[in-house]
Order: C-alpha cells, then sequence, then structure tokens
C-alpha cells in the first residue's frame, strides 16, 4: 500500500497569493509609469506652445514675484487636487504659465546674445540627453534611490534660501556655481523620483510628473546660462 502524499495547500495557497500580489504591484507601477511619462511629455508641448506665444507676442519679463507667487499657487492646487481631474488642469495650467515665463528669457537670448539660437537649441538638447540617459540608468540598473532624498531635502531648501536671497543681494558673480549646483540638484532628482516610480515610492502620476518637469525645467535654464557664460555672452 503506497503512502498518502499531503498536500500543504496553506503553503501553496500563500505562494499564489504572493505572487498574485508582486503581479498586481508590478502592473500598478508600470501603469504609474506610463502615465506620468504620457503627461510629462504632453505638458512639455503645451509648455513649449505657450512659450512660442509669450515670444510671438513680446511678452516683457513678468518679474521673480509674480513667478514666484504663480507658480507655488498653481504648484500648491496641484497638489491639493492631485487624486482627481481637476489635478491634471492644474498640471497643465502650472507648465502652461512655467512655459509663459520662459517665452521672454529665450526672446532676450535669440535676439539679443551671438548665437543665441544655436545656445538654445544646444541646451535644449542636452537637457533631453541628461534626462534619458538618467531615466535609462534607473530602469536598466532598478537601483533604490531613496537614499538620496535627505541630501536632495538640504539641497532643495538651499536652492530656496539662494532664490530669496537674490531678491535683495546681487548675486550674479555667483551665477555659474549656482547654475551648476542647481544642473547637479535637478539631475539627482530626475534620478531619486525615476527610483521612486519603479519602486512604488510614488504611485501618483500628477505629481510624479510635476516633479519631473520641474527638473527638465531648471535644468534647461540653468544650462541655458552656463553656455551663456561660457561663451562670454
Amino acid at each position: 500500500m503506497q503512502p498518502v502524499r499531503r498536500i500543504d495547500r496553506g503553503q501553496n495557497g500563500s505562494t499564489a497569493l504572493y505572487q498574485d500580489a508582486i503581479r498586481e504591484s508590478s502592473l500598478a507601477t508600470n501603469k504609474v509609469l506610463k502615465n506620468t511619462y504620457m503627461l510629462l511629455s504632453a505638458t512639455l508641448i503645451f509648455s513649449a506652445v505657450m512659450a512660442s506665444v509669450a515670444m510671438a507676442t513680446n511678452m516683457p519679463p513678468l518679474g521673480m514675484l509674480v513667478t514666484l507667487g504663480g507658480y507655488f499657487g498653481l504648484l500648491f492646487l496641484t497638489y491639493k487636487f492631485k487624486n482627481s481631474s481637476i489635478g491634471l488642469i492644474c498640471v497643465f495650467a502650472l507648465t502652461g504659465f512655467m512655459g509663459l515665463t520662459l517665452g521672454p528669457l529665450l526672446s532676450a537670448y535669440i535676439e539679443t546674445v551671438p548665437n543665441g539660437g544655436q545656445l538654445v537649441l544646444t541646451a535644449l538638447g542636452t537637457t533631453g540627453l541628461i534626462f534619458l540617459s538618467l531615466s535609462a540608468y534607473v530602469l536598466t540598473t532598478r537601483k533604490d534611490m531613496s537614499f538620496m532624498g535627505g541630501f536632495l531635502m538640504i539641497g532643495m531648501i538651499g536652492l530656496l534660501g539662494v532664490i530669496v536671497i537674490g531678491l535683495f543681494v546681487d548675486l550674479s558673480a555667483f551665477q555659474m556655481a549656482i547654475s551648476a549646483g542647481v544642473v547637479l540638484l535637478m539631475s539627482g532628482m530626475i534620478l531619486y523620483q525615476t527610483s521612486a516610480i519603479i519602486h512604488g515610492g510614488e504611485t501618483n502620476y500628477v505629481l510624479a510628473t510635476v516633479s519631473l518637469y520641474v527638473s527638465l525645467y531648471n535644468i534647461f535654464i540653468h544650462l541655458l546660462m552656463l553656455f551663456g557664460m561660457g561663451g562670454d555672452d
């Protein structure tokens, strides 16, 4: 008589549930990543259109206070409505506003700086290359960049402090160092945010989009400044 083989159904069931949980988590992560990149692409295009409108109408610079007020106000609304369809409207309002503020700067470079158009294209291409390289690195290696959170927070606080000081003190002598620091800081933000998405630390694609957009916006502006200063313009 052959012995009866017992099957531990409880263990098999737990394994199946664990595998299902991993599969669902992976699908959710891929969905957040896909939605983030789709929304980021749309906002970048919309921002470029608004920058073109500002250039075509010769819109004057809005000034530091108006720019910061509009940015933080729209950013607050985006966070407040991040889980609703209104949040999407806020994202486009925010990125469209930032595109408008970018228009006068681009006009100034193209019209007054020698090879200004070439500088703009070079900064744009370099920004795209940085983003693609950093994103590809994280997506390929799947490395967890959460350890960077504390350093980036300190860097953001320091950057905000420099902005406030710049309202009252001329910091033009330190502009090259400031711009280089901003490029490095925003590059770190791209690594951190992309890692947070693929490891489940960021589940809201609206907030992920805003974070990546702001990083790209600042990298582009400060690369443009660095290239301009590098050419003694």
